[in-house]
């Protein structure tokens, strides 16, 4: 058997790629197709898809059949050729509907919507396996093969055939190296091939597996490749196998950041489900999700149970614990949380400090400003050296539009103030505690705007009716 190389070749032909996405997945006990099905945040052809835009082929075939139209819909944008299986009647009957939109020129490599962590280099290699007179298969050896279609082999190590689980007698039914489904060839054999294809199986469907006896009949090598890993070969057939994916697909991807020098507390409960860039000496705790795209600066902290989506951070920034942030930008030596809620469109410059139970959306923090304790910052210009007193609220909201507001340089508000916007406080200005501004606020003076304190003489406590 002949194990794949690092790196594969190319083609020698024109390359179509057709994935076949048309099944239903009874056994994911789900109204959500199979391919749409969630690994790490994103559905399973995801997955297929994007590797198979790095072979650069000139088309993606994508054959969808239950519930096609949310497949459909889930991929609009996708730069791929929608074919329609209206019965499901076996992976070669599928395979078919593709082939009338391939030019006989090309090599076909066909994929499955429900095999998400095969590698490209191992795609790439299997596709360079396929000529005029080859196709190319790739197997893999399992150490319990039960359910899949065993690969048979002549005395010579050839490949000769492969017979589907229900179909193999007691002695194939050892045999421990299994079809994975994936196989490259030519187009214009591969046609004819198909079109031979009769139902004659326990299941009454037509096999793709009946291409390589066919094959093997007209005198076309088949060229047996091992898979590198198992792991890449998984498909999903019900919700246990998606968890095991899951659990993979998150082995995987922390080994990247472990590769790239992170410090995880541990990594089996990390959650990278995104693309993750990191600088030197970045550390990150348990439980931390990170989704979109993701940059930790230099020597950035990030504690416990946070959520990171589509954020920046700058170097030596520190994200405590239980922390959400999502589309933002921070920058370097920022203090962040616990308990902290950074919201899309903000902006925090180096220094700036967010406390507990602080929200901060749609806003610009200027360099070392502060907001340590339970106060709102929304649709504000802040400047720098700014302290929000706990308790602060900004109003930007009037109950149909939002309203901006500004507060410049070296501004202080006390505890428990409200800033109507839209609003301008001045640089300089402090707001007494207590206050509700509503009218902008000169630079450098003291604002006060409460109630005068008034005590109720004689006045008693309702009690209750006995």
């Amino acid at each position: 058997m002949r194990k794949l190389a690092p790196l594969g070749g190319a083609p020698a032909a024109p390359l179509s790629v057709v994935v076949l996405a048309a099944g239903q997945g009874k056994r994911m006990r789900s109204d959500i197709p199979k391919v749409l099905q969630p690994l790490a945040g994103q559905p399973l052809l995801a997955y297929v898809l994007a590797t198979a835009r790095e072979l650069d082929p000139a088309a993606i075939h994508v054959v969808y059949g239950h519930a096609g139209e949310q497949v459909r819909q889930a991929f609009a944008s996708a730069p791929v050729k929608w074919v329609l299986q209206a019965e499901q009647l076996g992976t070669g009957h599928a395979l078919a509907q593709a082939m009338s939109g391939i030019p006989d020129t090309h090599i076909v490599l066909v994929l499955y919507g429900d095999v998400p962590l095969v590698r490209a280099a191992t795609l790439r290699e299997l596709a360079a396996g396929a000529a005029a007179a080859r196709i190319a298969l790739l197997t893999v050896r399992l150490h319990d093969p039960t359910g899949y279609g065993r690969v048979l082999r002549n005395p010579r190590g050839e490949v000769r055939r492969i017979v589907e689980q229900q179909d193999a007698s007691r002695a194939q039914l050892a045999v421990r190296e299994v079809n994975t489904g994936m196989l490259a060839a030519p187009a214009r054999a591969l046609r004819g091939w198909l079109q031979r294809l009769k139902p004659d199986n326990a299941q009454r469907e037509y096999y793709l597996t009946e291409v390589i006896a066919m094959a093997v009949r007209d005198k076309f090598k088949v060229l047996g490749l091992a898979a590198a890993t198992e792991a890449e070969v998984l498909g999903v057939n019900n919700k246990l196998q998606l968890a095991a994916l899951e659990a993979e697909h998150r082995r995987l991807r922390t080994r990247e950041l472990l590769e790239a020098g992170a410090t995880l507390i541990d990594p089996a409960r990390v959650d990278v489900r995104g693309t993750v860039t990191l600088g030197r000496d970045v550390l990150i705790d348990v439980n931390v999700i990170m989704e979109g795209t993701v940059h930790l600066g230099d020597g950035a902290r990030v504690g416990p149970n946070c959520v990171l989506r589509d954020v920046r951070i700058g170097a030596r920034t520190q994200v405590y614990a239980n922390c959400v942030l999502d589309s933002a930008e921070i920058g370097d030596g920022c203090l962040i949380g616990p308990f902290a809620r950074i919201r899309p469109l903000t902006n925090l410059r180096d220094g700036v400090h967010i406390g507990n139970f602080v929200e901060v959306k749609n806003s610009h923090v200027g360099q070392n400003s502060k907001a340590n304790h339970l106060s709102y910052v929304g649709d504000a210009q802040l400047g720098e050296r700014v302290n929000i007193g706990a308790g602060t609220i900004i109003a930007n909201y009037d109950g149909a539009n939002k309203h901006r507001t500004t507060i410049e340089d070296d501004v202080h508000t006390g505890s428990n103030s409200v800033l109507v916007a839209p609003l301008k406080l001045g640089s300089g200005a402090t707001i007494a505690a207590g206050s509700t501004v509503t009218v902008d606020a000169p630079a450098g003076k003291l604002t006060l705007a409460r109630a005068r304190q008034v005590t109720v003489e004689n006045w008693q406590r309702p009690k209750k009716r006995l």
